[in-house]
């Protein structure tokens, strides 16, 4: 009568052929909260939360790895603590028009000023005149630069698209945003590309994140998938549909949602 073989043998061989059959195919790393764009540039990736707070000095307690405040009204102590808690900080300023509270409002020659945007004390630029308000907006974003800023969303970047008092075309943005990109760039500073949907195939190159509004409410959210493809956040916010009614479609698209109040306080409810 003999004995029946142990099983040790061949369970270690099979063992060393699976490991064999694997080998160099390392399971990936998950993807990180941001990334260096080529020239050294910050890009928030793709699903990144962030907090959008225009109204007021920044409240610094909301746990999110990216704030997006406004320039003039954040000074650089503010951006240094939230750098000092791990943050990533965009600034906010107007690019396309106006505002009768800014205290560079003088600088801007009368010429450049068309109609009211809808908002009170704001007019639409000409943005044409780009020989005009291209050191206008260099001293903006001098001033981001100066207080600590990693980034910087230009608002309004779509007058082509309104009723702004100047014969503007899609070629006139085209040239006016991407200024505002390489005055950014030129200070070290990643620069978002604020709505303006249809030229985003355009634009996607120019810039290392978008930030969009109410994309799901006009059910236009897939035209920012050039720049989820490109590896780049889109910071989306919605104003008046309920989460339910947007979260699961944007989630799957990879944007970064959230739903604000008009008047851009400290109110969030994220996706």
């Amino acid at each position: 009568m003999t004995r029946s073989r142990p099983l040790l043998l061949p369970l270690l061989a099979l063992l060393f052929l699976v490991a064999a059959c694997t080998k160099g195919k390392a399971e990936p790393d998950p993807a990180p909260p941001s990334s260096a764009a080529p020239g050294g540039l910050w890009r928030p990736a793709v699903g990144t939360a962030w907090q959008w707070q225009l109204n007021g000095k920044a409240d610094t307690g909301v746990d999110v790895p990216v704030y997006d405040i406004d320039g003039f009204e954040n000074d650089a102590a503010t951006v240094a603590k939230l750098h000092a808690d791990g943050r990533k900080v965009i600034c906010y300023i107007n690019a396309g028009a106006w505002e009768n509270w800014r205290p560079d409002k003088d600088a801007f020659p009368k010429a450049l000023l068309g109609k009211s945007n809808g908002w009170a004390g704001e007019r639409w630029l000409d943005i044409r005149r780009v020989d005009l308000l291209r050191p206008l907006m260099a001293k903006r974003f001098d001033l981001c630069a100066e207080r600590g800023f990693d980034a910087v969303e230009p608002d309004l970047m779509d007058a082509y698209l309104n009723d702004t008092g100047f014969p503007l075309t899609g070629a006139h943005q085209l040239a006016y945003n991407r200024m505002l990109a390489a005055l950014g760039h030129e200070r070290g500073l990643s620069v978002g590309l604020k709505n303006d949907l249809p030229q985003i195939p355009e634009l996607v190159e120019d810039f290392e994140f978008a930030v969009n509004e109410e994309c799901a409410q006009y059910d236009d959210c897939e035209q920012l998938t050039p720049f989820v493809k490109a590896g780049k956040a889109v910071l989306h916010v919605e104003y008046k549909l309920p989460v339910g009614d947007f979260c699961a479609r944007t989630q799957k698209l990879g944007l970064s949602s959230m739903r604000k109040k008009l008047d851009l306080g400290v109110w969030r409810q994220p996706c």
